[in-house]
């Protein structure tokens, strides 16, 4: 189903990965919606993103904040769910149970808790689909990955579990590899390089990820009218290696 005049909300759209799939919405012929935490944030993407495009600032963890974007906007005919913090790796004994709690507030209970107010008020038209966001740590982990390869299995598997329940809305997942992207921010400009140049260095593909590279794969489980349950792994090899 081609998404020329459909409409499109995007949690975490203001950004990285879900700015990304903004433009390819737009560019398709579509309509975004694109929600944040912060008003700025909303606002420059709006300026970015132009004619099209609606933004609203939202609190994932709170049910009236939903409600009252819904009440705004109507419905959708896709939710895509990218919100999340900078990653910052950790091994074990780093952790602190404040740390753990906050990692997964965003980007499980987040999701979970918007699907189940989008859903609950018949925000989604039939149809229509989800398409959250994880990450090919569920496959590939490594030291410091505790947080992020849990979570990115937790979506996974949530994913298989509401294409079930909430059939016939289809639900798929996006797991990217490393991308070039906001979500490594919390490095310094030389540690993004580093990172980024060894990670192209080591791929089958030659080159990182870009934000417009994984966009692709939004758009696919959005537009493919037999997908669902599906996670569409988008690391350019890096399981492989």
């Amino acid at each position: 189903m081609p998404l020329t005049d459909q409409r499109v909300l995007i949690i975490g759209g203001t950004s990285g990965l879900g700015l990304a799939v903004a433009r390819a919405v737009l560019d398709r012929g579509g309509s975004a919606v694109v929600a944040s935490r912060r008003r700025s944030s909303v606002e420059a993407a709006l300026h970015h993103l132009g004619p099209g495009a609606a933004g609203h600032t939202v609190d994932v963890q709170d049910d009236g904040s939903l409600t009252a974007l819904v009440k705004a906007e109507g419905p959708v005919d896709h939710l895509v769910y990218s919100a999340g913090e900078p990653l910052r790796m950790a091994l074990v004994a780093d952790l602190t149970a404040d740390r753990i709690r906050e990692f997964w507030m965003t980007r499980y209970i987040g999701a979970l808790t918007t699907i189940r107010v989008l859903t609950g008020e018949r925000a989604i038209r039939p149809g229509g689909s989800i398409v959250l966001t994880s990450g090919n740590a569920a496959q590939r982990p490594g030291p410091g990955w505790a947080l992020g390869a849990s979570v990115c299995g937790a979506v996974d598997a949530l994913t298989r579990q509401l294409a079930l329940e909430l059939a016939p809305i289809r639900v798929n997942n996006v797991a990217p590899g490393v991308t070039r992207s906001p979500l490594w921010s919390a490095l310094t400009a030389d540690e993004q390089t580093a990172l980024y140049d060894g990670v192209a260095a080591a791929l089958p593909v030659g080159r990182i990820a870009e934000p417009e590279d994984v966009a692709l794969a939004y758009v696919y489980a959005m537009e493919q009218p037999m997908a669902t349950g599906t996670s569409i792994l988008v690391d350019g090899g890096a399981v492989l290696i």
